[in-house]
Order: C-alpha cells, then structure tokens, then sequence
C-alpha cells in the first residue's frame, strides 16, 4: 500500500491508543506508537502489527513503536493524545523541548478545558511558538483492547467536534487531518467542545451508583443495565446543569439526548430510552474495579471544571457537585483540589466575553477590551 503524507504520532497504547493507531496503520499512514511504560509495547516492539476488528478489520502495522517520547514525536506532522487527561499535564512538560514548529497536538478527546491546561504548560516551557494545540470533544470510537496487540472497534461516531486554540486555526487542523478522519467537524471554539463533554455525563454517576455490583466483579452491561429509569433521571439532572453553565458562558452545546441521535443516530423520550436504543453501546462492559477513569478522570477533569466555571458564572450545580463529593467520599480524593479549577486554568475572575477571547486568541485582551468599552 503507497503511504499517505501525513505522519502521525499515537500517544498511548491503551484501548483508544491501540484502536487510532491500528486504523492508521491500516490505511497506511506512517504512525508511531508511544507509551510511557515500554513493558505494555514489548509485544508491538517484536511484531509492530495491531490487529482489529468490528467496524475496521485488518492488519494495522505501525512504523514505530517507543516509550521514548521524542523518537515519538520527532517530524511528524500530527501528534493524537489518547491518554487519560490525568496524563495531559505530563505529557505536555515530556514533549514540550522536542516540538517543532508547525506540528499539531490534538487532545482525544481534551474532557473539559483540557487544551487550555496543555497550552499554558507549552507557554511556562516556551514550546508553544508554532504549536497548534486542538481537542476532541469525544473519542471518535468506542473500543476496547483485546491484547497487547489486538483490538475490537464496536462503533465509530458518525460526528466529533474539534476546536484548536487559536480557534482560526481550527480549519487547518480539520483539513489536514481530514483524509484520516472525515468525522471531525468544526467547533466554534475550545469551550465549545469542553462543555459539550458527555464523558462528565456518561461516565462518573452510572459507576458511583452501580458500585456494589463493581465491587463485586459482577459482570454487567455499562450502559445497557448500568443505567436504569432511576440514574437515567440522575443524568438528566447532570446534563441540565452543564447545559446552564454553557448557556451562561454563551456556548451551543447539545443536550445528551441529542448527541446520542446526532452521534449514533440513537432516538428516545428520556435519556434512559435513548441509551437503550443505542445499538453502538451493546457489548460495552462495566469497569472491572472502582480504579477507573470513569472517577479519576472524569470527576476532575470533567465534573470539577464545569463546576468551577458555574462558579465563576453564578450558575448553581448542585447535582454535579453531589458526584463530586460522593467520588470524593468513597475513593478517600479530594478531586476539588486535584481538578481543573478555573484559578488553575487562568480563566478566574474574566468575564464570558473573556474567556471567549482566550479561547479564540490563545492569550487574554482584557486591556483591549477595556479599552474598546471607554472607546
């Protein structure tokens, strides 16, 4: 198979490591494959072969495999980060002396605020001149590892919303990535696809409230028996509060139920009956353990910074703050301090208008707009 022009490097080799990094090399993109710890890549190290199926079937064969993050990253045009976001801030201080200028790091997905995090680190390191840095508002497959080397795609989402900072330079990222990924779409800016994360919806509540059946390594359906009418309701109430904390900040964002039509063509009155008719969600086991990303991903980096934000807004979220403290009570973390917090995000005290800004220009204009108001 000739290969394709654009180079791309995978960072991780978890499920969706795995699965971005097999669906390239099967297409024949020239894809490296990085992971911190070299003994989860001992077996793609000998044989640098993914093997998938479901939606992809084939070969996917990888032109490097490395924990060395600059063999990773070294002349390649695209940089996809499928970590947790419990890894950004590390990865970002690990790449930032190797970046070259013109490459382009894209968060899959970024949860909420996360490029803002990656980009003020690549400030402190003076590594962002010529960087683009973008996020996923989702991850475009759901996926689970089989092996060290194998794969299943259950389904790829029809639409992924994408937003670079500076957002002008969001339709270079979609056009370059494009032949790859046609399922990326244009977001109007990074809040955009930080509150329209439905990983923060998805994912902390269903394992918080289903943790009796975790803890007892009681196989189950995640999404088809984990969420009854009850929790169904319980993330509606999630979902309402998110959706304040957007409209406060000015920003389109869909509701759950919407996305799971917009994304997997799912339909229903409720939330609970539009998980139930999503097909794509059939198969999707719950977590094995308590130790999931589900809590200590998703509560700081997606729950914690949407509170944050309607703090700073005025917008009450006492539903997202219950989930907050209940993951706090039950894992002994105290995920308020550990997560994204608009003080930490350089985003305290601005207004909307603000923060908009920050978003579209990659710094703050508060003495312009100050001085457009007297104008």
């Amino acid at each position: 198979m000739k290969r394709k022009a654009i180079s791309y490097a995978v960072i991780g080799a978890g499920n969706g490591g795995l699965a971005m990094a097999g669906y390239l090399g099967l297409k024949g993109y020239k894809v490296n494959l990085y992971n911190r710890s070299y003994d989860k890549l001992v077996d793609l190290i000998k044989d640098p072969i993914i093997y998938l199926t479901g939606a992809y079937e084939g070969e996917g064969r990888l032109y490097r495999v490395t924990s060395d993050i600059k063999e990773a990253i070294e002349g390649v045009d695209v940089i996809m980060v499928t970590t947790p976001a419990t890894a950004h801030k590390e990865l970002a201080v690990l790449m930032a002396p190797y970046l070259q200028k013109g490459q382009i790091i894209i968060l899959n997905p970024g949860r909420t605020c996360g490029a803002f995090e990656v980009l003020e680190i690549l400030k402190k390191n003076e590594a962002d001149e010529g960087i683009i840095v973008a996020e996923a508002q989702t991850f475009i497959y759901a996926c689970r590892a089989l092996s060290s080397n194998r794969v299943k795609i259950f389904s790829v989402k029809n639409e992924v919303k994408l937003a670079a900072i500076p957002s002008e330079k969001t339709e270079k990222v979609i056009r370059t990535i494009s032949d790859a990924f046609p399922q990326f779409k244009k977001a109007a800016d990074v809040l955009e696809t930080s509150l329209n994360n439905f990983g923060a919806i998805f994912h902390p509540a269903p394992t918080l409230l289903n943790s009796g059946h975790i803890e007892r390594c009681q196989p189950f359906e995640y999404y088809l028996e984990g969420i009854t009418p009850t929790i169904g309701k319980v993330l509606e109430r999630l979902d309402e509060e998110r959706i304040r904390v957007a409209k406060a900040l000015g920003v389109k964002t869909l509701s759950a139920i919407e996305w799971l039509f917009e994304s997997y063509g799912a339909t229903g009155d409720t939330l609970y009956e539009a998980i139930q008719n999503n097909t794509a969600y059939k198969g999707l086991t719950a977590p094995k353990g308590l130790n999931t990303r589900y809590i200590y991903e998703d509560v700081p980096y997606s729950l914690v910074p949407i509170s944050s934000l309607g703090k700073e807004l005025g917008v009450e979220t006492p539903a997202i703050d219950t989930i907050i403290g209940l993951a706090c009570m039950m894992t002994g973390v105290n995920f308020w301090e550990e997560g994204r917090t608009s003080e930490k995000l350089g985003l305290a005290g601005l207004t909307p208008a603000e923060i908009h800004l920050f978003a579209q220009k990659g710094y703050i204009l508060k003495k312009s707009l100050e001085e457009e108001v007297v104008a």
